[in-house]
């Protein structure tokens, strides 16, 4: 009912037309018999207020029909839906409404086929990376078992081979799972520390490669959050500063408490990032000018990791001076 006055907006000109001809009627009676008029009065005036009102209704419930009726006519465009709205409308729109039925209808049928094919995608994407993961977890194997009988730059070599497929495997199965219309997170308490040093212990054998020294200065903070979603974004980040290390890496991370948020700092002395490239690192497929070193970057791992952070509920804040290194600050909410 609040919508009633920008309903009967459309109707002025006919509305006013019959007040019009209710007005000329009266002064007809007027001319015709003066005494007669002046008797009637008070019975026109209530008969035109009357009338009016009882048009006005009739014109305001028309209108909720007709809306309500296109209203689930777009909401669901099947033939039951078209003709309640067909017999709601006048000849003239009539046609319009067989057409417009005929087009939603078809977009619905394919947007159906698309979701399956989405959902096909999906399936096959996480099938492949789950057959990938079986020579992956045989040459865990093969390393563990058989690190002795290997040398040290072999072994280092076979190392960081399988930690970039590793990456390369789960930053694909993740962005499926971003894109993708299923989402499987477990949320549950888990410390923060834990998820870390998880990660750390995975990228290892990059870090040690690099001679990367690692502090660590942070408190065992309980998160409400994915521990499979947070070890990837952890793992984004550390990669990131594998990647565009110094010549005397040092990754330090330390922990802040912040009002109601807890803030997880990963900060590394590597290359770090031009001012003119700080806002956009979270962009799809940004790798900026920082550098040789980014002209082989595919932009993804950040925009990965923001991506990840979003559906976790958490924040990211990235800091860097060029050539004095590269910060991220995760957010997280403090669980009581």
């Amino acid at each position: 009912m609040k919508q009633w006055p920008n309903t009967l907006l459309q109707y002025v000109p006919w509305l006013l037309l019959l007040l019009g001809a209710d007005a000329f009627a009266a002064l007809l009676l007027w001319i015709a018999d003066v005494q007669a008029f002046y008797s009637l009065a008070s019975v026109i005036l209530l008969a035109t207020l009357l009338f009016f009102s009882a048009v006005c209704m009739v014109l305001i419930r028309r209108e909720q029909k007709r809306t309500q009726a296109f209203s689930d006519f777009l909401h669901n465009p099947d033939l039951c839906s078209e003709e309640t709205l067909f017999h709601t409308v006048g000849p003239s729109h009539r046609a319009s409404i067989r057409l417009l039925g005929r087009i939603l209808r078809g977009m619905q049928d394919d947007y159906a086929r698309l979701q399956t094919q989405i959902g096909d995608q999906e399936e096959y994407v996480e099938a492949w990376a789950h057959e990938a993961k079986t020579p992956l977890s045989l040459l865990t194997l093969l390393l563990d078992n058989r690190r002795d009988e290997l040398s040290d730059d072999l072994s280092f070599k076979l190392d960081h081979i399988r930690n970039r497929l590793q990456e390369s495997v789960d930053q694909m199965l993740f962005y499926a799972r971003l894109k993708g219309v299923r989402k499987d997170y477990l949320f549950e308490h888990l410390s923060v520390r834990a998820c870390l040093d998880e990660v750390l212990d995975d990228y290892r054998p990059l870090l040690q490669e690099k001679q990367f020294r690692v502090r660590l200065e942070l408190s065992d903070h309980m998160a409400y959050s994915d521990r499979r979603g947070l070890r990837f974004l952890l793992g984004q980040i550390i990669s990131n500063s594998v990647k565009y290390c110094s010549r005397e890496p040092e990754l330090h991370i330390f922990s802040l408490r912040q009002d109601d948020r807890f803030l997880l700092c990963i900060r590394d002395n590597g290359i770090g990032v031009r001012s003119c490239d700080l806002p956009w690192i979270f962009e799809k497929g940004f790798t900026g000018d920082s550098g040789e070193g980014r002209k082989k970057a595919t932009g993804m791992g950040l925009y990965l990791a923001d991506e990840m952070a979003r559906e976790l509920n958490l924040t990211l804040e990235a800091r860097s001076r060029w050539g004095e290194g590269f910060e991220i600050r995760i957010s997280f909410p403090v669980v009581l």
